[in-house]
């Protein structure tokens, strides 16, 4: 699959170095431009650096940059694409943004800002450190669950087969606007729970 990722920090550098060590093309791309990226990076096998357009020009796009940047995006050039939303909202970093602080998921005010975007919410419960070597085989006891929300169900089975192949459980946490139920401050969130536990926690959280 030719995957483009927009922002190589912490998770969508390791996603860029996963996805290419598995045999995916992918172009990731930063704020600063194609040439500003680590070479280890860009050397992996798979990897490519481009730029944001670049990045926005395949069928699926990992978003992995701070909430605040969002609307800096090309809204308009995602129409029609899957979209993982990677992000979480940290106010002492993004500022205050009044629509989330309002109740809105932050992956749904993001889907505002990228035009007819299939949006789904992932990678944003795990630490970087167990996405890049913690994967385990299919049926492995203990292989930790990651969930994944959104509207679409062509678009979450795309992701889903991803996070398997990635070596993780997929766990549908529902709609979109559900999404909160992992965000920052959940039970699910840096937990690195099995899928049983998952589903228990997403479940079981209030807002």
């Amino acid at each position: 699959m030719d995957i483009g990722i927009i922002g190589a920090g912490y998770i969508g550098g390791t996603l860029a170095r996963r996805l290419g060590a598995l045999g995916h093309q992918v172009v990731v791309a930063n704020s600063r431009g194609p040439e500003t990226h680590d070479e280890a990076l860009t050397s992996a096998p798979g990897v490519t650096a481009g730029t944001v357009a670049q990045a926005v020009d395949h069928d699926l796009v990992v978003v992995s940059i701070p909430t605040r940047a969002v609307p800096d995006l090309p809204g308009d050039a995602f129409a029609g694409k899957v979209v993982v939303d990677t992000n979480n909202y940290y106010p002492r970093r993004d500022g205050r943004i009044e629509a989330i602080e309002a109740g809105t998921p932050s992956s749904r005010w993001a889907a505002d800002h990228l035009a007819g975007a299939r949006v789904v919410k992932a990678f944003n419960t795990i630490n970087f450190r167990p996405l890049g070597d913690a994967g385990k085989p299919a049926g492995t006891p203990g292989r930790i669950a990651i969930p994944l929300a959104g509207d679409d169900a062509e678009a979450k089975r795309v992701v889903a087969e991803l996070i398997d192949a990635l070596g993780f459980d997929p766990v549908d946490a529902g709609p979109l606007d559900e999404s909160w139920r992992q965000e920052p401050g959940t039970a699910v969130y840096g937990a690195d729970l099995d899928a049983d536990g998952a589903r228990t926690a997403l479940a079981a959280q209030t807002r």
